[in-house]
């Protein structure tokens, strides 16, 4: 087991880092440039990142829920894709807070569509049932790692003119047929949390190939200002070349979502990773299915395209007796560690008493599912073996098995 990667008190914990050499570098780098404020490593993380994806344009923020925040801000002064007060945007149920929380804080209203129970993304068979005449887009999510069938979505919302984006903060470097989950829409979010696949510490990228979005984004980031945006440009038209003419102009209510060179340094080191990252993940995947399939009781995530394995989904069947509290405690003695699949069916969450304008569409009964018998363990850029061996240990004696995985 690699206990060098390791940073928890559990022996099969949810999180591990992958930094090394590389990022402490990265860092000395920064701290003798005496640059600490957004600058150029952000800049040149932004375009590694970007080439990686295969997305025309990336902007680096501060956290993958700035991410999500400056997409749908950046939408609502968009020429082509314009979002206003009242317009409809189609989410999943399950999801992380801040998918939903910018559709709210823009006076957007949501709308709930339940959660397919094999793949855990939105039942793609139930999206063009819940598109009404007030929908105008559709936030995606690609959970825990696993992109969405866009193959089967896409033609749905495209005849519907309804536009696509993605939350793929917990999905960077799955991919669906060759293509980068993330940037099959129209922007699509991606996160850079210390549990991620790689981390900045905090972080968060946007991608997307629409020039328009991209200097509109570039601006909200920073205050609104114009000083980042290049000399033509989809927001002003154009802008004077004197910078002090251009240092406090301010063109559209904006933020400041900056990310630090620190973060955008850290980002350089491990995005030359990701390669390594995902295959290891993926290498995982195939022992967690060989531990899974002794154990019928059990239900775990269907794979579309190639998942990037973020972590390992779990769901108790209906007519099993063990319940997922006696799962869990027995998890939590054994030291691996769990928690609900994400958020859990959010629409049963306080907080969305306070969302003024929100609508649920037909019944959320795999979502409620999900959220009452489901959780999830972590995987990592390191082998696995002797924590699958723990997990199976675990699952033999709460269903009272005998037999081994190895």
């Amino acid at each position: 087991m690699n206990g060098d990667h390791i940073i928890s008190d559990f022996t099969f914990p949810l999180a591990s880092s992958s930094w090394d050499e590389q990022e402490y570098t990265a860092i000395d780098r920064v701290v003798a440039s005496g640059q600490f404020t957004m600058g150029a490593e952000v800049a040149a993380f932004e375009s590694e990142f970007a080439a990686a994806m295969g997305a025309r344009y990336a902007v680096m923020v501060n956290s993958g829920s700035s991410a999500n925040l400056l997409i749908v801000a950046a939408l609502t002064y968009h020429s082509g894709y314009t979002l206003r007060p009242g317009d409809e945007v189609l989410v999943p149920a399950v999801s992380w807070s801040t998918t939903y929380a910018p559709i709210h804080q823009y006076g957007l209203t949501m709308r709930f569509v339940d959660v397919d129970p094999d793949t855990l993304n939105v039942d793609v068979a139930k999206v063009e049932a819940a598109i009404t005449d007030r929908t105008r887009a559709m936030f995606a999510v690609n959970l825990l790692g696993n992109p969405n069938d866009f193959a089967v979505l896409e033609p749905i919302l495209d005849a519907h003119r309804i536009v696509l984006l993605e939350d793929n903060c917990e999905s960077l470097g799955a991919t669906l047929e060759g293509k980068q989950a993330g940037t099959i829409g129209l922007a699509g979010s991606f996160s850079c949390y210390f549990s991620h696949h790689i981390s900045t510490i905090e972080g968060g990228i946007v991608a997307t190939d629409d020039e328009e979005l991209y200097h509109i984004m570039l601006c909200i980031r920073a205050h609104g200002w114009t000083r980042n945006l290049p000399c033509i440009n989809r927001v002003t038209g154009s802008k004077s070349s004197d910078p002090f003419k251009e240092s406090f102009r301010f063109v559209l209510p904006g933020y400041n979502l900056r990310p630090t060179e620190l973060s955008g340094a850290i980002g350089r080191a491990q995005i030359s990773k990701l390669p390594m990252i995902v295959n290891e993940r993926r290498r995982n995947a195939k022992l967690f299915h060989e531990v899974m399939s002794s154990y019928p009781e059990l239900q775990i995530q269907v794979e579309t395209g190639r998942s990037s394995w973020f972590g390992f989904s779990i769901i108790i069947r209906s007519d099993v007796k063990v319940g997922r509290s006696e799962l869990a405690a027995e998890f939590a003695r054994t030291g691996i560690e769990c928690r609900p699949i994400v958020a859990g069916n959010f629409a049963r969450n306080e907080v969305v008493s306070r969302f003024m304008n929100h609508s649920v569409h037909d019944e959320l009964v795999n979502a409620d599912y999900m959220d009452q018998r489901g959780l999830f363990i972590g995987n990592h850029h390191f082998p696995l073996e002797a924590q699958m061996e723990l997990l199976d240990g675990t699952l033999r004696k709460v269903f009272g098995r005998k037999d081994t995985w190895t």
